[in-house]
């Protein structure tokens, strides 16, 4: 199975049930994607990835961003085109960077293509101008297709990810996220709460995990102790993993 494997037998099973719901404790702000809503934007953006910044397979692409629902969007998409991703960037160029808007009052990534989000509530594009050459994705996104076909679909040994300098391909990462999701214990759909900045093994597999088991995933930025207690009541967490910077 591959990763979008996971992803389409996810909405198919109900489309309408919650797959992210992402808090950020700073801010106040809430946001809930349905699986069918998530699918949307998983789509629009592998469209984006594919046929505006010319990825494919193999194509590299560092998601440079925080704990947020846009991060599980864009990872999603890239696995999607059958891009091999890295969450963690080095100095090392890549085929396309995806950068949040502290990056923009920093050195820049070295990539062919790079990428900004600005993180605002709903999606919303930048206010201001760019530096030259880097794409607003929320401005972009939107006028690309609602359904996508890659051009050469990735395959099980299709190379997805990069953790801690080894690679993993689509069934490494399915069968990752099926002993997380084992391990969880779950007597029925988990509803798992994660949050702060987490290794890369564990936001790749709670990511995954959940759908494998027909889950959905509760995503804090800036986890508070004050507020987690009530969180979790409102959110009907069932489970708690990787959950730092409290």
């Amino acid at each position: 199975m591959t990763i979008p494997n996971l992803l389409a037998d996810a909405v198919a099973r109900d489309p309408a049930r919650p797959l992210l719901t992402f808090y950020d404790l700073a801010t106040g702000e809430r946001v809930e994607l349905s699986r069918a809503t998530t699918a949307n934007w998983v789509a629009k953006t592998a469209n984006m990835l594919q046929d505006s910044l010319a990825a494919g397979p193999a194509s590299t692409v560092a998601i440079d961003l925080p704990p947020h629902w846009e991060r599980a969007v864009w990872m999603l998409a890239a696995w999607e085109v059958g891009c091999v991703v890295h969450l963690s960037p080095t100095d090392t160029a890549y085929d396309v960077a995806v950068v949040g808007p502290e990056a923009l009052d920093a050195t820049l990534p070295s990539a062919d293509e790079v990428v900004a989000l600005s993180l605002r509530p709903l999606g919303a594009r930048f206010a201001g101008p760019l530096p030259p050459g880097v794409i607003d994705y929320n401005a972009e996104v939107l006028g690309h297709g609602d359904h996508f076909a890659a051009y050469d679909p990735p395959g099980k040994q299709t190379a997805a990810v990069v953790v801690s300098g080894d690679e993993w391909n689509h069934d490494d990462c399915v069968a990752a996220a099926e002993r997380r999701a084992a391990g969880w214990r779950a007597t029925a759909p988990p509803r798992v709460l994660t949050g702060g900045p987490t290794a890369d093994a564990d936001t790749v597999e709670i990511l995954l995990g959940a759908l494998a088991a027909d889950g959905s995933v509760v995503l804090v930025a800036h986890p508070r102790d004050d507020r987690l207690d009530a969180l979790k009541t409102d959110e009907h967490v069932t489970v708690v993993d990787a959950l730092h910077g409290r």
